[in-house]
C-alpha cells in the first residue's frame, strides 16, 4: 500500500478546518479522509510555524489559543441566537393588544 500524498494547500485548509470549525480532530480527519494521526501532525506543524514575535502572547501554548478561539467561536454563535430569540420577543411583546390597548 503506498502512502497517499497531499499537497500543501489541502494540508493548510484542513488545519484551519480543525482550528476554526467545531469538529474535532477524529471527525474532521474521517471526513477529510486522512489518518487522525497524520492530521495532528499537521497541526503541530502548522501552528509552530506560525508562532511569531507578532503573534499570542511569550510563553502562551499554541495549542491552548486554537482551543481559546474555537471556545471563542461557539460562544460567538450562542450569543447571536439569543439576540436573534430577544429580537423577535421584542418585536411581539412591542405589538399592540387586539383591543387596542398598547
Amino acid at each position: 500500500m503506498s502512502k497517499q500524498k497531499y499537497d500543501k494547500e489541502f494540508r493548510r485548509d484542513a488545519v484551519e478546518l480543525l482550528l476554526t470549525g467545531d469538529r474535532g480532530l477524529k471527525p474532521l480527519a474521517r471526513d477529510l479522509g486522512v489518518c487522525p494521526t497524520t492530521l495532528r501532525d499537521w497541526r503541530d506543524r502548522y501552528l509552530k510555524e506560525q508562532e511569531s514575535p507578532q503573534g499570542p502572547p511569550r510563553g502562551a501554548n499554541p495549542l491552548d489559543v486554537a482551543e481559546e478561539l474555537r471556545r471563542l467561536r461557539k460562544e460567538n454563535e450562542s450569543l447571536k441566537r439569543q439576540r436573534e430569540i430577544l429580537k423577535k420577543a421584542l418585536g411581539i411583546l412591542s405589538e399592540q393588544s387586539p383591543g387596542g390597548m398598547p
